[in-house]
């Protein structure tokens, strides 16, 4: 049958038998010519896709955000204040529906969205199944508008990537870029749920990937801001919360910033230990009882709103009401300590949800009260309880979440604020201290191996001391001779040491191995010899002694010695590199870390 016939019968509601296989000769075909395309130029269009990707990303995240507006509405009512017993009702009953869905229909949506993405990177090559978008999207929009002490934002992230690996799959991307560009979706999708794209940037390299290669970084910031102006074409292009200007604070001030760091990081630790300590024990539980707890959850989230209907969902209203100072802290701290409880009795349960909007809420609800107890022993201070509820958003961003890059950039995006940002990179660095101190592994860390799996910890290798080529060269034995040379005096010098090394300067930048046998055969010579005569490999590659020893290692499978030469003057010998020497400054290296554990 002709396409013209196909089509024609396809209008006329009559499909051919045939229809099924012609169909998916007809994808084959598009995705063929669209890998035709690809061809040798998958990196340059790879940015564009990425593109691409956030433009989707960010209209998923405005149909999630709506979606979740809605099942509020209709649940809550428009009320910021629901009733009983709609508030307990709507939560519990929800949450029965919620684990049905996870057991028999999404059980892909499982967890906040971060360890799942990560895992996918590292576990599944990239492999991101859509019906988890799909999942997530559903599941997350009854849980957070149901009241849930849940946020949006990792789910997003979660969704962001499963939409890039669905694209990257149909278009046939190489296995390496479908590795790829998990993450990039990812930073879309956290963009757009913030409103704040360096800050989602920050985070997926700091958090998922951990690197900063100039292919990766220029793709996911492409995604991250294409998507943040999609959603700010629907949604607007405001801040997610705004603050009345504030004058920066005076130098002495910063103590009080620090004490509020202390507090962050009491509080992060609190926060992490209890989930590390419960998790495990829910999780030993009977199957039977999976199908009640988001219930459960949802029923002490719902009590909990009766009295505090401010920690129901993600609780951004909140927030703005407490950065322009409209709480007493009593209220406050009481505030922090009920959304701690609700967040983690909702995340333990297994319902699937986000860290991200509680940490802001429980960290702008402990910065305010902190800030009104400093601000009532100490009325000199001049900084606004709204900016100390600011600044614990950030600290307890950085001591919970283990992100204190992130943090400081995350305050400045979502308050469009600049003020704040010393106080931040203060306050969160004590807490983010604090919490590493007492709390040796951080939470997505924890929450993968809890789960069985063995993740790379970007945290870890944050903190590694890098292996430069200085660490490992060696000085001894290496003698440096010109073809002029007299080789009597250079076998003398070789014989001096147990394994010599004779490098040849010939010129400015060019250096050669001399056989070292050559050598003292040719030195027994009654004629005298120079060292131009012997026999000799190269000319070598070059190395500087501040270079990471990964690019010693490109050079020592092919050659036994790399000179380690000044930046300055190619022809100064500071040392060479062998694959021994290497080893032993590994194993040294390995040894001093063992005895600081």
């Amino acid at each position: 049958m002709s396409e013209t016939a196909y089509l024609a019968s396809t209008r006329a509601g009559n499909l051919p038998a045939t229809s099924s296989s012609l169909r998916q000769r007809m994808r084959s075909q598009s995705q063929t010519w669209i890998q035709r395309i690809l061809g040798e130029r998958e990196d340059q269009l790879f940015l564009i896709l990425a593109v691409l990707v956030g433009v989707f990303s960010g209209l998923a995240v405005v149909c999630f955000r709506v979606a979740i507006a809605w099942v509020r509405f209709l649940l809550l009512g428009s009320s910021l204040n629901p009733g009983f017993p709609r508030v307990i009702l709507a939560p519990a009953v929800t949450g029965i529906g919620i684990a049905l869905l996870v057991i028999y229909a999404f059980p892909r949506s499982r967890g906040s969205g971060v360890n799942q993405t990560k895992a996918a990177v590292y576990v599944s090559n990239g492999y991101i199944p859509f019906d988890t978008v799909v999942g997530k999207f559903v599941v997350c929009a009854l849980a957070i508008g149901s009241g849930q002490s849940l946020g949006p934002e990792d789910p997003s992230l979660q969704m962001g990537a499963g939409i890039a690996s669905k694209i990257g799959r149909y278009l046939r991307l190489s296995q390496a870029k479908i590795r790829l560009i998990a993450p990039v979706g990812a930073a879309a999708g956290l963009a757009a749920a913030f409103n704040a794209p360096i800050s989602s940037v920050l985070f997926v390299i700091e958090e998922v990937i951990g690197t900063w290669s100039a292919g990766v970084l220029g793709a996911i910031v492409l995604a991250a801001v294409s998507s943040v102006i999609t959603m700010r074409w629907f949604l607007g292009a405001e801040s997610l919360f705004r603050i009345p200007a504030v004058p920066a604070p005076r130098p002495v001030e910063f103590l009080a910033y620090a004490v509020l760091g202390i507090a962050g990081g009491i509080t992060s630790l609190i926060f992490t230990k209890w989930i590390a300590h419960a998790r495990p024990k829910i999780q030993a539980l009977p199957r039977w009882t999976h199908y009640l707890l988001p219930a459960i959850a949802g029923l002490i989230v719902g009590v909990i709103g009766i009295w505090f209907p401010q920690v129901l969902g993600a609780g951004y209203s909140v927030i703005d009401q407490a950065l322009h100072g409209e709480f007493t802290w009593r209220l406050l701290m009481v505030l922090a300590g009920m959304k701690l409880l609700a967040t983690g009795v909702s995340f333990l349960s297994g319902t699937p949800g986000g860290m991200f909007a509680p940490t802001l809420f429980i960290g702008a609800m402990l910065g305010g009260g902190v800030g009104a107890i400093e601000h009532h022993f100490f009325p000199s201070i001049t900084t606004s309880v709204g900016m100390f509820a600011l600044v614990g958003m950030g600290t307890l961003f950085g001591g919970f979440l283990r992100v204190p890059i992130t943090s400081v950039f995350m305050v400045i995006e979502v308050s469009g604020s600049y003020s704040a940002a010393l106080p931040v990179m203060v306050s969160s660095l004590i807490a983010y201290f604090i919490a590493r101190r007492f709390q040796e592994t951080a939470l997505f860390d924890m929450l993968t191996r809890q789960d069985g799996l063995i993740l790379p910890s970007i945290e870890e290798r944050r903190e590694q001391e890098a292996f430069l080529v200085e660490d490992a060269m060696r000085s001894d034995g290496a003698f440096v001779a010109r073809p002029a040379d007299s080789l009597a005096d250079l076998a003398r010098k070789a014989g001096e040491s147990a394994d010599p090394l004779v490098l040849l300067r010939v010129q400015m930048g060019e250096w050669r191995l001399l056989d070292t046998e050559d050598l003292l055969r040719l030195s027994k010579d009654a004629a005298p010899r120079t060292a131009d005569e012997v026999k000799s490999k190269g000319p070598l590659p070059l190395l500087f002694r501040d270079e990471s020893i990964e690019e010693a290692m490109r050079w020592l499978g092919d050659w036994p010695v790399v000179p380690v030469v000044n930046r300055a003057d190619l022809g100064q010998l500071e040392g060479v590199i062998t694959f021994p020497a290497v080893l032993k400054a590994v194993r040294k290296a390995k040894s001093e870390a063992a005895e600081e554990k």
